[in-house]
């Protein structure tokens, strides 16, 4: 979809949509409008009882008085309570309401009330619309041509278009990330696999982004017993792929790091899920896909950061080679590791990754994102992600990160008590700690591998990487939740001011 920004104006054909504040009096614009139609739309407002109420629409079909199919009226609450993210729901809604329509056009009403200023709004307005936009439908062949959205051309109005031109820049670079995570994790197995999903990595050369494969034997070499462990039973090569923006002015600062766990597809291995829902698994690479994503989108914005973006990639396959329950693996930091359940596999692939990260890039930071546990949906379901961290500072930063984007963040607790669960009879430690605590336990077990004073954090993801239903900005299926959380952060926490 094409966006572009301009005056307000009344188009001369397709859809419009204008953004309502909920205690507003009509702007001059609306007003204007509301002449054109003969009051057509104050009767509207009325018999609809439309109030401006952040989500309400009201719709008039083939307006009389102009050329338009349709104008929509989309609700985006009280006119001081508006931020970005109510001004991104509005344009996802608004979106959705002009979809069946070619070209369209949204103008905010009532502007000069609203926090942000009229450039950046418009740009927020845009974000929202184009992130609502997304539709995974490439093997839909037999789809009618009725039934897929027809808006491909989107104008949002300002009367400041420079400035809003210009605050849209660096989102639409950040859309482009969401976009690729949302490809990655929405693709079925048999397309994303690590070798393939390491080419796509490859691809990101393109923005200035430093690309290295590791390869089985690399990594043997490393002694990465652990997440090559998970991958022994496929037929697909284990792949690791380090991601590196440098763009600081010091190029020797260090980098904060992002590790993604990426299980291309997860069977349990030997200790097999159940059949029903594992087609699912697929998308159990959703921490890679969000490390990806937010790579593509620092190198497409220019973040003025030092990054390092590093994913793990496997496939947990049940086979004659695969890991067996009881087995004993060395992780590339000489910790052993009793593996109890093949199906808690993807803090073995973290636990190798983290180390070499460390190891390799001396980062200031590490976060981890994984779809990690079922254990973090029982307790949180899909609205927040849950937090671990050994800083508080780092979750704070975390925290308000969550805040400003939308996408939630739960801290939970660690300790002593819950390490005590993966203490091992035979190794250093086992794989998991039983169904108490599950998400909890698995973290403590990734914290064994992160060296003491380094800022960590782990965000179990398993909750919200795949949603069941539409909202404003996220359509079902695949959400990049943390793309926008991490972009976020970078920019407040450590990029160049």
């Amino acid at each position: 979809m094409k966006i572009s920004f301009a005056k307000p104006a009344v188009p001369d054909a397709g859809a419009l949509a204008v953004l309502v504040a909920q205690d507003a009096e009509p702007a001059a614009f609306l007003k204007d409008l509301d002449g054109t139609l003969n009051g057509a739309l104050a009767r509207a407002r009325a018999a609809g009882r439309f109030e401006g109420k952040a989500g309400q629409t009201l719709s008039l079909l083939a307006p009389m008085g102009t050329d338009l199919d349709r104008i929509v009226l989309v609700g985006i609450g009280k006119a001081a309570d508006v931020d970005s993210l109510g001004l991104q729901a509005a344009g996802g809604s608004a979106w959705a309401a002009l979809a069946d329509d070619k070209q369209g056009c949204i103008v905010i009403d009532g502007l000069e009330t609203s926090r942000l200023d009229e450039g950046e709004a418009a740009a927020q307005v845009a974000y929202g619309a184009l992130l609502r936009s997304y539709r995974f439908d490439k093997y839909r062949t037999t789809e009618k041509k009725d039934d897929k959205p027809k808006l491909s051309k989107l104008t949002v109005t300002s009367p400041e278009p420079g400035a809003a031109k210009k605050a849209w820049a660096p989102l639409e670079a950040v859309a482009a990330g969401i976009f690729l995570t949302r490809d990655l994790v929405s693709e079925p197995a048999n397309v994303i696999h690590p070798e393939s999903f390491a080419k796509e990595c490859e691809k990101l050369a393109d923005l200035g982004l430093k690309v290295t494969v590791l390869g089985e034997k690399d990594m043997k070499k490393l002694g990465m017993g652990a997440l090559l462990g998970v991958g022994q039973g496929s037929a697909r090569e284990s792949q690791m792929v380090v991601m590196e923006w440098q763009g600081a002015d010091d190029k020797k600062d260090a980098p904060v790091a992002f590790v993604g766990k990426g299980v291309c597809f997860d069977s349990g291995g030997i200790s097999i899920k159940p059949a029903g829902g594992m087609e699912d698994m697929k998308w159990d690479m959703g921490g890679a896909g969000v490390v990806t994503g937010l790579m593509k989108a620092l190198a497409g914005r220019k973040a003025k950061a030092n990054v390092v973006g590093l994913i793990g990639l496997v496939e947990n396959m049940p086979s004659g080679t695969a890991q067996r329950p009881g087995d004993v693996v060395t992780s590339a930091s000489g910790q052993t590791i009793e593996v109890i359940n093949t199906d808690a596999e993807g803090r073995l692939v973290l636990a190798d990754v983290l180390w070499y990260a460390q190891e390799k890039h001396k980062p200031k930071a590490i976060i981890d994102l994984a779809t990690l546990t079922g254990a973090i949906i029982i307790s949180l379901g899909g609205e927040h992600a849950g937090l671990f961290s050994n800083d508080d500072g780092l979750s704070d930063k975390l925290a308000a990160a969550a805040k400003a984007t939308g996408e939630k963040v739960w801290r939970m607790p660690m300790g002593d008590a819950y390490d005590k669960q993966i203490k091992s009879d035979i190794a250093d430690m086992k794989n998991t700690g039983g169904r108490e605590a599950g998400s909890i336990t698995a973290a403590q077990f990734l914290k064994r591998f992160v060296k003491d004073g380094l800022p960590w954090a782990h965000i179990d993801i398993a909750g919200v990487t795949w949603s069941k239903k539409d909202s404003p900005t996220v359509p079902k299926g695949a959400t990049a939740f943390g793309v926008r959380l991490l972009d976020r952060l970078v920019a407040d926490e450590f990029e160049a001011k």
